[in-house]
């Protein structure tokens, strides 16, 4: 499966959601709650990407590259190429929580998939996740 998402060419931005085989009942929520996010902007993304699902206890040698610990994760993927985002989180590689507003994930999408036709290999988000202005 991961060979499908890193050799693909096509045009479309690759979402590679990965997963961990078993759920812990304490996370399941967030999984549960990404999933949803991710199922309903399914329709309105697929003009020009795709969302793939990733088992990590299967590809080990995915989570090595990419610190894939987290119960589910959420990394992008255009011709080939990591593509990363600025979230003002710290950790570029990958979105590891879940967001609740469908459009906010959208916007994210949109704004990596316009980067990463442009070249660019980092990509700023729309919004800043940083925790500096929440108190």
């Amino acid at each position: 499966m991961i060979v499908d998402v890193n050799l693909c060419q096509s045009p479309a931005l690759r979402l590679a959601k990965a997963v961990h085989g078993t759920n812990n009942n304490h996370l399941y929520f967030f999984v549960v709650q990404m999933d949803e996010v991710l199922a309903s902007v399914a329709e309105t993304i697929k003009n020009f990407a795709v969302i793939y699902l990733v088992d990590i206890t299967e590809v080990p040698d995915f989570n090595t590259m990419y610190e894939l610990y987290d119960p589910s994760t959420v990394m992008f993927f255009f011709r080939n190429k990591h593509i990363m985002i600025d979230l003002g989180t710290g950790n570029n590689n990958k979105i590891n929580w879940a967001l609740k507003d469908k459009q906010e994930f959208v916007d994210i999408v949109e704004t990596v998939y316009r980067g990463a036709r442009k070249g660019r290999g980092l990509v700023i988000a729309p919004k800043d996740y940083s925790t500096k202005y929440r108190y």
